[in-house]
């Protein structure tokens, strides 16, 4: 199986240095959780807990605050009635008796709730192991496709890219960037589209032993059909040049966009069939609660979740983490 692909904690000597990476960015000290998430801790968190440290009795007018909250939140409309409802009978069945407890019961809903991105991927083996990078344009692939190839190689793995996003002027140039900071091999075409490009990426890492070849797509929006069916063909001529590829299907997604998250995932998964997410931005206005949406459409594990702008904020998901740092206090 192909362990250099899951997720591992970055050491703590690379976390705390402030010089420059072989990408070219500067490492920044690594932000705790409760650092990085504390927008959506006051959009969220301190919502729901303004609403228990509020609220005397356990009552309907209770779990409707909570719906509210959470719906307000990102964390959409299914989630949230899943939620709530599981809320409710471990309410009643351990015969709950302050919001102390209710709120500990939501808490630990939506921890179970979120443990499922936390399911580790079933890899399909192959060598090069190719990753096909989707989603739409400004979510942060190509920065996230530079951060996955300085993961990959300070693990001693060779990485190859290929730059499939032929539709954007500025995208060959940007990956070419990222190739040259990792000093890793780009291959791309003037004049070649997507599929092409791919699939000689494809080649040339086989016949160089390459371990990853990492495939960025044109950005797009799902109710562009064209491009969507464009993807189907990307998928299916890279099954042409290697009979695993492509081995997984990273969708990145910016947590910003909130429930739209939700119907990108659908609407790739339907196309592709998205095996992994990457989350970027969420430490930013990002309320945090998409994650929820993501974990009650199905259960894709999230790799990577970007939580600031330094090269070692491209971080391992962790439900415990992302719960216990909406609701926690920022330390003294």
């Amino acid at each position: 199986m192909f362990s250099f692909l899951k997720s591992t904690k970055v050491s703590k000597d690379t976390n705390n240095s402030n010089e420059s990476s072989n990408t070219g960015e500067t490492t920044h000290p690594k932000k705790s959780w409760i650092e990085s998430l504390s927008r959506t801790r006051s959009k969220l968190g301190n919502t729901v807990g303004q609403i228990f440290s509020a609220k005397i009795n356990i009552d309907e007018e209770l779990f409707e605050d909570l719906e509210t909250a959470l719906i307000t939140s990102d964390v959409g409309v299914s989630a949230t009635e899943q939620l709530i409802l599981a809320t409710k009978s471990v309410t009643k069945n351990k015969k709950l008796t302050s919001t102390k407890e209710v709120q500990q019961a939501l808490k630990n809903e939506m921890l179970a709730l979120l443990t499922r991105l936390n399911e580790p991927l079933k890899e399909k083996p192959g060598k090069p192991y190719v990753i096909l990078i989707a989603g739409v344009n400004g979510a942060g692939k190509t920065t996230t496709i530079g951060k996955l190839t300085k993961k990959f190689s300070s693990m001693g793995k060779t990485v190859l890219l290929a730059a499939g996003d032929t539709f954007r002027a500025a995208a060959e140039e940007q990956i070419k960037i990222w190739g040259e900071r990792n000093q890793v091999t780009v291959v791309s075409q003037e004049r070649g589209d997507s599929a092409a490009v791919i699939f000689d990426a494809i080649q040339s890492a086989k016949s160089k032993q390459i371990d990853i070849v990492i495939a960025d797509t044109a950005g797009r929006l799902p109710t562009q059909k064209h491009l969507m069916a464009e993807l189907e063909k990307v998928k299916r001529v890279m099954g042409k040049a290697s009979d695993s590829a492509p081995n997984e299907v990273m969708l990145v997604i910016d947590a910003n966009t909130g429930q739209n998250a939700i119907e990108q995932l659908k609407s790739f998964d339907k196309v592709l069939g998205i095996d992994s997410i990457v989350l970027t931005k969420l430490d930013g206005t990002a309320k945090g609660g998409c994650l929820f949406g993501i974990a009650e459409y199905r259960a894709i594990p999230v790799k990577y979740v970007g939580i600031g702008e330094g090269i070692d904020d491209l971080q391992p998901f962790s439900a415990p983490d992302f719960v216990n740092a909406i609701f926690e206090e920022r330390p003294e």
